[in-house]
């Protein structure tokens, strides 16, 4: 490939381009344009994180590799500002000064520096955790403490040195009883790991469970008393293991395993229930009914797609990264073994969220993107499920609009479950601009109460979380 075709050839790659470009500016703003007026009882902040390359690559780069960005908004007395900062992890840092030591999923595992195997971004999710806010990486990375404030980054998060090695997205924080649980698996090695950390920041539980082989879980559950794990059949070839390269593939002969496991047990304790083989990334929310643990989750589907020749070398990248799912249940019976498996509904959606509060306990609604049938991964509306009657309610986008994953946020003096809104950002895809929508969460379909002008693009990105204002504050034990 000569050295032109090298420099252009990202031209080429969507997730660098359009809605999804890098922005360059990490900005204030202390006062936004709103149209319509924003409900008085909404007070507290949406976060987003997301990819956000600090150059412009030159060489093969993949969605995921780019430096996570938290992108916040906040709300307080009928007024919203705006901020938006990097992640600044350690390999962030060393790219910063001129001296990476690792790089993206395109090359060979870096598993002889130790820590994570490639570059670590922090750029996948985001949570609320004892007054902190922490960045989180899907292939397992040190959690990024920042202030939820002012974004700014404050160090890593190893819980008082506590911490075994890393974490993964999506792990999840009891609302109740303000417990992080979290879980990490060791990516070319058969181990999957589970922890407990308090309210004070302690390290109450830690637990290694071992695997018929390597796994690429994405996602986890939990209830009240136990955490759900996942060993499901997308896994590294048998090139991607001897060369330590991200070849990975559905096995057809491996099942679709959930462990189920006391959060303050051992790794003994475990016990599994098999489905014929799929994949979830993203989980609505579980709990616990009798002897049964219900899950509810985003099943994978095939997007039934072919490589597109205008995306050149990323050809086959756009067409995995099309997502495709469907709302599903899960049944798994702690007392006799038992498991079935249901489908709620046929509609495309992911990236569901729910009433944080009620994180491992039951809930009757989840507000979910609505996956537009598109070759890149965009939404193009808002659903809202009603988990007991498997019913929901849709709220489309204009023309040329895309949506990010939502976020529910209760009013101040909320009464039930989904007495709140529903928070988005929205890119019109035209003119490359954002704003973020606030939605009655009682009845989407009604459209904005308020549109909230964003001055500059938020690019399209991955998972965000609503902080109520007093979460945003540290708790003893920080």
């Amino acid at each position: 490939m000569s050295v032109e075709a090298e420099m252009n050839i990202n031209d080429l790659n969507p997730y660098l381009n359009g809605p999804f470009a890098p922005v360059d500016k990490e900005i204030t703003v202390a006062e936004l344009e709103v149209i319509g007026e924003i409900p008085q009882d909404l007070h507290g902040a949406y976060y987003r994180n997301g990819p956000n390359p600090q150059t412009r690559p030159t060489d093969m780069h993949h969605w995921f590799d780019g430096d996570g960005m938290i992108h916040a908004i906040y709300f307080e007395e009928g007024r919203a500002q705006y901020r938006n900062r990097y992640v600044r992890t350690h390999d962030f840092e060393a790219e910063r000064a001129g001296r990476p030591e690792r790089h993206g999923i395109f090359k060979p595992a870096n598993l002889e520096l130790g820590g994570t195997p490639y570059k670590d971004t922090g750029n996948t999710d985001v949570v609320v955790h004892n007054g902190d806010l922490l960045a989180l990486w899907y292939i397992s990375g040190q959690p990024v403490r920042l202030d939820p404030e002012t974004l700014e980054t404050l160090g890593t998060q190893t819980f008082g040195g506590s911490l075994p090695k890393n974490v993964s997205a999506h792990s999840k924080v009891d609302a109740k009883t303000n417990e992080f649980v979290f879980f990490d698996y060791e990516l070319y090695e058969p181990f999957y790991s589970v922890g407990v950390v308090d309210q004070h920041n302690k390290l109450t539980n830690f637990m290694q469970i071992e695997l018929p082989g390597p796994r690429l879980p994405h996602d986890m559950a939990i209830t009240e008393n136990y955490a759900v794990l996942m060993d499901l059949p997308v896994v590294f070839t048998e090139q991607g293991l001897k060369r330590k390269t991200w070849n990975i593939h559905q096995n057809r002969n491996l099942p679709a395993r959930f462990g189920v496991v006391p959060r303050m047990g051992s790794a003994g304790d475990i016990r599994w229930f098999e489905f014929p083989g799929f994949y979830i990334y993203h989980v609505v929310n579980a709990w616990e009914e009798g002897d049964n643990v219900v899950m509810y989750a985003c099943k994978m589907v095939d997007n039934n797609l072919k490589p597109d020749s205008q995306y050149g070398p990323y050809a086959k990248l756009v067409t995995v990264m099309a997502l495709r799912a469907v709302l599903c249940k899960w049944t798994l019976n702690m007392r006799t073994g038992e498991c079935r498996e249901e489908m709620i509904d046929d509609s495309m959606n992911e990236f569901p969220v729910i009433n944080l509060g009620l994180t491992g306990r039951k809930t009757r609604y989840s507000y979910h993107g609505s996956l537009a049938p598109t070759q890149t991964q965009l939404f193009d509306g808002v659903l809202k499920y009603d988990l007991e009657k498997g019913t929901h309610q849709r709220y489309m986008f204009a023309q040329n609009h895309h949506g990010t994953e939502p976020a529910f946020a209760p009013k101040i003096d909320a009464r039930d479950e989904d007495d709140g809104y529903v928070i988005t950002h929205v890119n019109n895809i035209a003119d490359l601009t954002t704003e973020t929508i606030i939605l009655d969460a009682k009845d989407i379909t009604q459209g904005p109460i308020a549109r909230v002008k964003i001055p500059q693009r938020i690019p399209m990105g991955f998972h965000g979380t609503w902080a109520n204002a007093d979460e945003m504050r540290p708790r003893p034990g920080h």
